[in-house]
């Protein structure tokens, strides 16, 4: 599993995932952003992007093969996932706390400024999610305070493959780890065997 954080997190905060994935019988490769824990630089969503296809080339350079990676965003990961995947990469994708665009996010959040003039890093996933056959899982919180569970409801449809699946009570930074094992459980068995 190739992982994409969020943007609150780092490369360091991964160790506790990784560790529960490799439990599972995973492999586990998280990719640092410029401009996040000791990466130097900006980040930017062409950054991120570099970042993220340099770690899925030096795994193709290992020998992994294509039909054993599983790509997998949380929150601000999940557009560089979907970017990913839309160049190709990854057997399966996992999207935890998606959002549509960081267009509609803007909008959500500074409706009285134009967010579609003044953004310069999109993600357009809603956009690029037709073109991605790929099977994807979609996990979100029905209460996430960050990424309303509605963008997550909205995005999955628009892939060919999709689940979609809420977690009730859940909020941004707790999905995977509310009532449970469940949510944690769901995830490694669809990046294992698709189901």
């Amino acid at each position: 599993m190739v992982h994409f954080h969020g943007n609150g997190e780092q490369l360091l905060d991964q160790r506790g995932f990784g560790q529960a994935l490799g439990d599972a019988g995973l492999g586990f490769l998280a990719v640092e952003y410029p401009g996040y824990g000791a990466s130097p630089g900006s980040p930017t969503e062409a950054g991120l992007y570099s970042s993220a296809e340099a770690a899925l080339q030096f795994l193709r350079e290992q020998g992994v093969k294509p039909e054993d990676i599983v790509l997998s965003g949380r929150s601000l990961g999940t557009g560089v996932a979907v970017e990913m995947a839309r160049r190709g990469y990854g057997a399966r994708m996992v999207l935890v706390s998606p959002y549509t665009s960081m267009v509609a996010m803007g909008q959500r959040t500074l409706p009285f400024l134009p967010a579609s003039l003044l953004m310069r890093d999109r993600y357009l996933s809603f956009d690029k999610a037709p073109h991605i056959p790929i099977p994807v899982l979609i996990i979100h919180g029905e209460e996430d305070e960050v990424i309303p569970v509605d963008m997550g409801r909205a995005l999955g449809p628009r892939f060919p493959q999709a689940r979609v699946v809420t977690v009730p009570g859940a909020r941004h930074n707790d999905v995977l780890e509310r009532g449970g094992q469940e949510e944690f459980a769901r995830l490694a068995t669809f990046a294992l065997d698709g189901t």
